[in-house]
Formats: C-alpha cells, sequence, structure tokens
C-alpha cells in the first residue's frame, strides 16, 4: 500500500508516518518543508504547496489513500487569518480530493477538530446540529468536512474524520506545553500565561490518536466522524504546574487576562467519546498524564 500524507513534516504527521512505515506501507510526506528522517527506500518527502492542485495531483499518483493533515497552526491576528485559514485549512482539503479524484483513490484520513462545534455548553456529540465555529479554522475545518462529504457521495470515497483536542507528545511544535516550555527556557522567573489559566480542555496523546487511525482506517466504509481524546479535562493552570514542576522552576505567574488566550479561542469544552468506545477504541492516556508525558519526553529529547 501507498501513502500520502500532506502536512507529514508537521507534529502529528511525523508520528503518523511512523506508524504507516512500521506497518510497510509505503510514504510521500507532501509539505511546504522537508520530512527530515532516517534513511529509508519507502519513503520520500516532497516539498510542495499542499493547496496546489496540479502539483499535488502529480505526487498523488499511484497512491492508495491519503491522509490529510495538513492545515494552519499559526494564531495571527484576525485579519491575516481570514486568508491564511482559507489557503492552508480549505483549499489545501479541496486539492487533497480533486488529487484523490483524478487519481482514482478511494480512501481518506482527516484530521478536524473540535473547533468545528464553537463555544458549546455539554458533552459535545458528533452528531450536533447547528454547529457554530467562532474562529476561522473551525469554520474551514467544517466547510472541509461539508466538501469530503460531497465528493465522497460523488466519486465513491471513503471517508475518515476525527474531531480532535489539543494533541500533545514527543517532537510537539506548538500548543500551550510547547510554549511554556520555551518560555520558561527564556525566562524561568516569570512565565506569562494567556487568559486567566482557568481555560479547560482536553489533551489527547499523539500515540491515542495514531492507534486510533490505525484502528478505524481498516475497518471504515463510506464516510464517518469521530470524537477521539480521552475522558478528563485539564486547565491551564495545572498545565503551567506540571510544566514547572517537570523542569524544577517555581516562577510567578503573569496573566494577560479575560477568560480565552486569543480571539476565537474557546475557553472550555469536553468530548463525547462514546461513538468510538462503542466500536471498541479506547485511549491509554487522561489529559494530566498526556501532558505529563509529553513534557518527560521532551526534557529527555534535548
Amino acid at each position: 500500500m501507498k501513502a500520502l500524507v500532506t502536512g507529514g513534516s508537521g507534529f502529528i504527521g511525523n508520528h503518523l508516518t511512523d506508524r504507516l512505515l512500521k506497518g510497510g506501507w509505503e510514504v510521500i510526506s507532501a509539505d511546504r518543508g522537508p520530512n527530515l528522517r532516517p534513511k529509508n527506500d519507502r519513503f520520500r518527502s516532497v516539498c510542495v504547496d499542499v493547496a496546489d492542485v496540479n502539483e499535488l495531483v502529480k505526487i498523488g499518483k499511484g497512491c492508495d489513500a491519503v491522509f490529510h493533515l495538513a492545515a494552519n497552526t499559526d494564531v495571527r491576528p484576525k485579519e491575516e487569518l481570514a486568508t491564511l485559514e482559507f489557503e492552508q485549512t480549505f483549499l489545501t482539503t479541496r486539492s487533497v480530493l480533486e488529487c484523490m479524484r483524478v487519481n482514482g483513490i478511494g480512501k481518506l484520513f482527516f484530521s478536524s477538530s473540535s473547533a468545528v462545534y464553537g463555544n458549546r455548553e455539554g458533552l459535545l456529540r458528533e452528531d450536533m446540529g447547528d454547529l457554530r465555529p467562532v474562529s476561522y479554522y473551525g469554520a474551514y475545518k467544517l466547510a472541509s468536512e461539508c466538501l469530503i462529504k460531497a465528493y465522497s457521495s460523488l466519486n465513491g470515497m471513503d471517508a475518515l474524520i476525527f474531531r480532535l483536542p489539543n494533541v500533545v507528545g514527543p517532537k510537539m511544535t506548538h500548543g500551550v506545553t510547547f510554549d511554556f516550555m520555551n518560555k520558561i527556557r527564556n525566562d524561568p522567573e516569570r512565565l506569562e500565561i494567556l487568559g486567566d489559566g482557568k481555560q479547560e480542555k482536553q489533551y489527547a496523546h499523539v500515540s491515542d490518536v495514531v492507534d486510533g487511525i490505525s484502528y478505524f482506517f481498516k475497518r471504515n466504509r463510506g464516510v464517518e466522524v469521530y470524537n477521539i481524546s480521552n475522558d478528563s479535562s485539564i486547565t491551564v493552570n495545572s498545565i503551567a504546574d506540571i510544566v514547572c514542576e517537570e523542569m524544577n522552576v517555581k516562577p510567578e505567574y503573569i496573566y494577560t487576562g479575560g477568560s480565552v488566550g486569543w480571539e476565537g479561542d474557546v475557553p472550555r469544552y469536553m468530548f463525547d467519546i462514546s461513538k468510538a468506545r462503542a466500536k471498541g477504541w479506547t485511549f491509554k492516556y487522561d489529559s494530566e498524564s498526556a501532558v505529563r508525558e509529553s513534557v518527560k519526553a521532551e526534557l529527555a529529547r534535548l
């Protein structure tokens, strides 16, 4: 089997590529930057703008499946994000679907987000209607899901869609845990915390996410959407405490104020993961242990 992994040089993309190679797949990583890894005859890294349909069609020729992880991960002023998210989160999805249609590729994995739900109370379920994203990122992830469903219906594609929370683990490239570690390295006496620190969300370990992809991808038929996470949450303050404990520092916490870290942020949410569990999947790490193990792994690696 031959896979095209968009966003293959990113955090989840690297871990997924490892798993696919171990499973005997041939893998092409398509991303803006190179995927640097030990030489492997079954792996090729291609630097490309994934939103470029013509180039992606050429790269995807002969592939059996696409794992679409490419998206914008920057948090910038909203004036910039309007265009950035459209190009890097939505147009990349259209490009992937055209690549699949032209090349006759029948299987897709798509990495979606909790952001599609917006600011909702109670457990977030896959069958919830009236989804109201409050960020461009969430809006274009939801628009991507809709486009995937249309392409799947018209072209007979199987599509597996994961709505993910914050994902942490070895080789993190962004996120609050990653940011806290970098801030403490720069100044162990003071730690800036965006918002009031009371934001409470779920954090999944990347190994649980990759396990979920492996488990459901080979079983998937048609279009299926799953919340993939754990059944616990953790506050930003608690993440700061874990990072400081593991790095053996006691900085002063400096808060920027407000209930959210940035415009478009959702202060708290909790997934209902009963659909995935009913199909036989479960997680290994709760939110606290996912964060702590990720910090330990990063400290050991550096």
